[in-house]
């Protein structure tokens, strides 16, 4: 992974660990998309005719990604504008259960809507909570963030798959949004029922892109209300024939910003998914056991084996100045400072860290 930097022009001027904020453009992405613009300034309409195979191609890059089906892909802007698309075709009897402070873009289209509602604590003890939550509420949807922006804490897979196997009927919503690019992932063969991310984060796609990923099994709980004449695929014979993915993407979309999507697919596994995963698994846990010899890193994700590549240290407005001086980029979240390491981040730039802590 010690070429990856090259591909990542701001690697060589700062201590980058702020993916969980916004995660970086490749060079060849940026390339990519300046010919995209060129066309459409050189061809227009011509080049825009091109479109739909193109839509084909992305959305076949992303299934292959996650190990599933284009038809279970739904093209969005971003996780809220389709989450919330979902949430309007959704059973208004239906009972969520949610995490304490989990990210706002989930829990309140709910609340909004005036969903019935449980809550679980977000703590070191997560699983327990939600298992205890699940046994004593019985709700239709457990609904939640697989890395918790705040904090880091990462939900176990293994553990969902076990909740699923005991409760078939329980459908599980994620929002992968500071998960998806981290580490290989089997939507088909998961337990998530339903999962969707922006992808400017770790999927290093730009901002305004975004997708879900939907079984057909989850399909029959939503009776999707957006439409537009991009459902029926530009066809006024088939607005009676529309398929469900078609409902939530009603309009004419940009094919340079979910192609970007594609691209930044194609670069990663060209390094290869398996790789990336023990490259920052490697770095999180050497991250994790350093910054617990610092003492600096003390909330309920540090009581817990699996850290994620997000980490919540103890700091103040003092100390995130004296990060942003020695050209560690990062964010104030919650009581700390967030820091977080993708796959361009290496032991050296945890020692850059450590040195300023």
């Amino acid at each position: 992974m010690l070429a990856v930097k090259d591909h990542f022009p701001v690697t060589k001027t700062h201590t980058y660990l702020n993916t969980a904020s916004c995660g970086l453009f490749s060079n060849s992405l940026v390339e990519w998309r300046r010919l995209q613009d060129q066309q459409m300034l050189d061809r227009a309409s011509m080049f825009r005719d091109k479109h739909k195979p193109h839509f084909v191609s992305i959305r076949q890059s992303i299934a292959r990604f996650f190990g599933t089906q284009p038809d279970r892909v739904a093209l969005l802007p971003n996780f809220s504008f389709g989450w919330n698309s979902l949430l309007e075709g959704l059973c208004e009897r239906s009972r969520f259960l949610m995490i304490n402070n989990d990210y706002p873009s989930l829990s309140w289209p709910v609340e909004r809507r005036g969903f019935q509602i449980f809550r679980t604590g977000m703590t070191a003890q997560l699983e327990s909570n939600i298992l205890e939550a699940v046994q004593q509420y019985k709700p239709d949807i457990l609904l939640l963030s697989m890395v918790q922006y705040v904090s880091g804490i990462k939900i176990d897979l293994d553990f969902l798959s076990q909740l699923k196997k005991d409760h078939p009927g329980l459908l599980i919503v994620a929002d992968g949004t500071q998960y998806l690019g981290t580490e290989v992932y089997d939507f088909e063969n998961g337990p998530i029922d339903v999962i969707g991310a922006s992808a400017y984060k770790w999927l290093l796609a730009g901002h305004g892109n975004g997708f879900f990923l939907i079984k057909p099994e989850a399909r029959e709980h939503f009776k999707i209300k957006t439409i537009g004449y991009n459902s029926a695929d530009a066809n006024f014979d088939k607005k009676h024939d529309i398929e469900f993915v078609g409902y939530l993407e009603p309009g004419h979309q940009d094919a340079m910003v979910y192609g970007s999507i594609e691209q930044s697919m194609l670069l990663l596994e060209q390094w290869g998914m398996p790789a990336i995963q023990d490259h920052l698994s490697e770095l999180n846990h050497e991250v994790a056991k350093a910054l617990r010899q610092k003492g600096v890193w003390t909330g309920p994700a540090s009581q817990r084996n699996n850290p994620s590549t997000i980490f919540n240290i103890d700091g103040n407005e003092a100390l995130f100045e004296r990060m942003k001086e020695a050209g560690i980029v990062a964010s104030q979240r919650g009581e700390g400072i967030r820091v977080s390491f993708h796959i361009y981040n290496d032991l050296q730039d945890l020692e850059t860290l450590l040195r300023v802590l």
